[in-house]
């Protein structure tokens, strides 16, 4: 394996820190059975404690502009975790912090209209016909997630559907389908492989300050914590937030900035759900569907929301799944280093 430098590091536009966020994700770890135990709402507070602690053992950063950032199921956290630091600031919790807004990457918001959401999406990606999708619409009255059994003329229409999508990789939808029940079949592409073996060698781990003999193998997915559809809480963590609109909904009436990213060819939470919470915060649209370009090339597309101290920008990023930085890195880092550098919108000016 060779490092290289990074072209599109995000580390050009801004100083990060990456955490991570349960115990058990990434390298970090507890040394009680009770500190394994977390959900979502419990995530949120960490969260928050953590970034007090570091505020106040490095009280130079105090001054930078603070946005929290995440993808994908961390999406229905980090608005709840923004909205803490907003309120905290107002209680005159120590230490201030200057937070400006937040960033999401094809994030989860509700675990019912994004999963329902996927219909919507393959009817307008040509995975379904019309007839597939008049067909569920009329039958299935909205929901496409949560199907009665009685309702034969619903479960006829979503067979049809699955039979157009189940071989569909749902990340990014142009990649051929692995299917992982197959013995046969190798599912872990080259950038997993190069990953895992990258993370488990000692000298990376000693370079990153790893507490050695509190980790045992570092895994690209821990299962224990990951969600599914559906999926009932572990034994050591609790998915209870349902939906994170609520805080959206809150934070568009403080001075905050928004950032919204979605790949186009993402079919896991599709861009189709976050179009339908993005509406339905009543926002006045400020600046149109347009596309936005790099290298003279349509990189996607973007609309801007704003009322009052708040805006909104949701963009999509051309030809890009689930991971959006992955998929489109230099796209990606375009689009959020100009919103960065954009002047903040206030209605009374």
């Amino acid at each position: 394996m060779t490092l290289i430098l990074n072209p599109n590091s995000w580390l050009q536009m801004a100083s990060i820190i990456f955490l991570d966020i349960p115990a058990g994700s990434g390298y970090s770890y507890a040394d009680t059975q009770e500190g394994w135990i977390s959900s979502d709402t419990v995530l949120a507070a960490q969260a928050n404690d953590f970034l007090k602690k570091f505020l106040i053992d490095h009280p130079k950063f105090l001054k930078n502009p603070l946005y929290v950032a995440g993808i994908s199921y961390i999406g229905i956290a980090i608005p709840k975790i923004t909205l803490e630091i907003y309120e905290g600031n107002e209680r005159g919790d120590h230490p201030p912090m200057n937070i400006q807004g937040y960033i999401l990457m094809s994030p989860l918001t509700n675990k019912f209209n994004d999963f329902n959401s996927r219909l919507e999406y393959a009817h307008r990606m040509a995975l379904i016909s019309d007839d597939i999708y008049k067909s569920a619409i009329e039958n299935c009255h909205g929901n496409y997630v949560n199907v009665d059994t009685l309702n034969t003329l619903c479960a006829n229409s979503l067979q049809r559907y699955e039979q157009c999508t189940c071989r569909i990789t749902l990340d990014y939808i142009l990649e051929p389908f692995c299917d992982e029940n197959d013995p046969l079949s190798d599912c872990q592409d080259a950038f997993t492989k190069v990953v895992e073996i990258w993370a488990n060698t000692e000298v990376v781990q000693q370079a990153l300050n790893v507490r050695q003999g509190k980790i045992g193998k570092w895994e690209l997915l821990n299962d224990t914590l990951h969600y599914k559809q559906g999926k009932n809480d572990t034994e050591c963590y609790a998915y209870d937030i349902f939906s994170s609109f609520p805080y959206h909904k809150k934070l568009s009436s403080k001075n905050c900035r928004a950032l919204i990213l979605s790949g186009d060819h993402d079919m896991t939470f599709p861009y189709v759900g976050i179009e339908q919470w993005i509406t339905s915060l009543d926002i006045e649209i400020e600046i149109p569907w347009h596309p936005f370009y790099v290298d003279g090339q349509v990189g996607g597309y973007q609309m801007k929301y704003a009322q009052n101290d708040y805006s909104l920008t949701f963009t999509t990023v051309k030809g890009a799944g689930h991971l959006v930085p992955y998929y489109k890195p230099k796209e990606t880092i375009v689009a959020t280093k100009t919103w960065l550098s954009s002047p903040t919108y206030s209605s009374d000016s």
